[in-house]
């Protein structure tokens, strides 16, 4: 008997197409639908074409809406107007309060960069460097086409004006060397209302201790005008009449407290919430058009060149080894002999004295021959002994010859001429040269003395010591081993003048020949 299971066997038709009709929802019989062959031909004729009339519509649709937008569009722009600008109106009790306090703010702030345009087209001068508003100081680039003879560097402390000239720098001037050269520097004059003198009246006076009278806010002249972004951030535009500004000096009286304009008949000034000046725009008699533009984080320390006091350091009383070297020093430069010397004495309003000669502690006598920067073909000597003073001029190539900026050593001997004896100092460069042989003099003469600073002069470190003398301001820069290197007097105008010394054996300085005078002529 077969054993052997039944081949299995799979689903009848009938149920096959039952279950295929379960999964498609179509029908379960041959009658209830079409047949496959039926189905294929409906889907290759009629599909297609239902997928073409969707897309010409779809389309259709997306046309129709872009042309409905630009038609939109344009209308809208044919019909646009911007809104009208905010008008000016009366400060606010803030706003007010902030404008009063602005300058006390700069002055707390100490120092910021500065960039001015002064005047316009061939006439526009730059002015780009720093304002230390708590000394106050000025270190400035000049240039654009207006600069003139006043191109280079320029510093200004208070009522002094020193200018570093340099014709041959680019128009376009750029940040000053954080330290400044240390040659060619002279004192330079600045006509009352002409020339860079509003203009550095104007820098300097945007600082003041005490807060200006509040601005009128109702009916004044003091008004908001917009708001704007600078690169510091949002501010306010404010108008009103520049703070009356206390001239330097006298002489420059007339470019102080002038009433300076902005585009619109008053200044304007880009202020911040915290009262701080980013901006400026005004106009001054004689200039122009001004723009000031400050730089708030741009704050290094300025040092004034040596014309200027160098830096200002701390002054302090001398320590007892600095006393011993000061109480020592006659005794010490009298037994050196003597030094070489050269001079550089910004004396008067723009004289600009340079020498270079032989000094004497020994015999107390000192022989120079001085330069004005102003009178390049001449030289005046001048021979210092225990008789007095003595000048006389000669030619610059009897004087020592070489430029004036750097004039050679006196002739020598001692040459015959027209010999002026004076018995006591009668100008600066008189008290400079005197103050530099008396140094070896008796210590009681000098007066109480401080330490100014530390600082340096031909390699050697300094203590700068200061004292006064009379009416006269002195300072001894002492190296370590208790040399003198340099002796400095404040002059008239407000400026340092410079006696450098260098250790040295010199000639035997004979007094000059005298001239007998005219007869009749009183005898001195």
């Amino acid at each position: 008997m077969d054993t052997s299971p039944a081949p299995a066997r799979g689903p009848s038709p009938d149920a096959t197409r039952a279950g295929n009709a379960l999964r498609t929802g179509g029908p379960t019989s041959e009658t209830d639908g079409h047949t496959p062959e039926t189905d294929d031909t409906d889907t290759d004729s009629a599909g297609p074409s239902r997928a073409s009339r969707r897309r010409r519509t779809v389309l259709l649709l997306l046309a129709l809406t872009a042309v409905t937008s630009a038609t939109a569009l344009v209308a809208g722009l044919l019909s646009w107007a911007p809104d009208p600008p905010t008008p000016a109106r009366p400060l606010t009790v803030t706003e007010a309060e902030r404008l009063a306090a602005m300058r006390v703010t700069n002055l707390r702030d100490l120092r910021a960069g500065v960039h001015v345009t002064a005047g316009a087209g061939a006439s526009r001068t730059d002015l780009v460097g720093w304002v230390d508003w708590s000394r106050p100081l000025l270190y400035l680039d000049v240039g654009g086409p207006g600069a003139g003879a006043e191109r280079g560097l320029l510093q200004s402390a208070g009522p002094v004006l020193v200018t570093r000239p340099d014709p041959a720098a680019v128009p376009t001037p750029a940040a000053p060397p954080l330290v400044p050269p240390a040659d060619r520097w002279r004192l330079h004059r600045l006509t009352p209302g002409a020339g860079l003198a509003p203009v550095l009246d104007l820098l300097l006076g945007l600082a003041a201790d005490r807060p200006d009278p509040s601005p009128a806010m109702d009916g004044g002249d003091a008004r908001w005008v917009a708001r704007d972004v600078v690169a510091a951030g949002p501010v306010d535009v404010l108008q009103a009449p520049l703070p009356a500004v206390t001239p330097p000096t006298p002489a420059r009286a007339a470019t102080a407290g002038t009433a300076a304009t902005g585009p619109d008949g008053s200044t304007r000034y880009w202020l911040d919430r915290d009262g701080r000046l980013h901006k400026l725009v005004t106009r001054l008699p004689g200039v122009g058009p001004v723009t000031v533009l400050l730089n708030r984080i741009d704050r290094p320390t300025l040092r004034p060149v040596d014309a200027l006091g160098g830096r200002p350091g701390l002054p302090r009383a001398l320590t007892d080894a600095e006393q011993r070297r000061l109480d020592r020093l006659p005794a010490r430069l009298r037994g050196q002999g003597g030094a070489t010397l050269t001079l550089t004495a910004p004396v008067g309003t723009d004289t600009n004295l340079r020498g270079a000669g032989w000094l004497s502690w020994a015999a107390r006598t000192a022989y120079v021959a001085v330069a004005d920067l102003g009178v390049p073909d001449r030289r005046t000597l001048l021979h210092r002994d225990a008789a007095g003073l003595s000048r006389t001029d000669v030619p610059a190539e009897a004087g020592g010859g070489g430029a004036a900026e750097t004039p050679g050593r006196p002739p020598f001997p001692v040459p015959a001429g027209s010999w002026r004896p004076t018995r006591a100092p009668r100008d600066d460069l008189d008290l400079l040269v005197d103050a530099a042989v008396a140094a070896a003099g008796p210590v009681a003469q000098r007066g109480a003395a401080v330490r100014v600073r530390e600082d340096l002069v031909a390699g050697r470190t300094v203590d700068v010591v200061e004292f006064r003398p009379g009416d006269a301001r002195l300072r001894y820069w002492i190296d370590r081993d208790g040399s003198l290197r340099r002796v400095e007097l404040h002059t008239g105008p407000g400026a340092w003048a410079q006696v450098d010394l260098s250790p040295a054996v010199v000639p035997r300085l004979g007094p000059p020949p005298r001239a007998t005078p005219p007869s009749g002529a009183p005898r001195r």
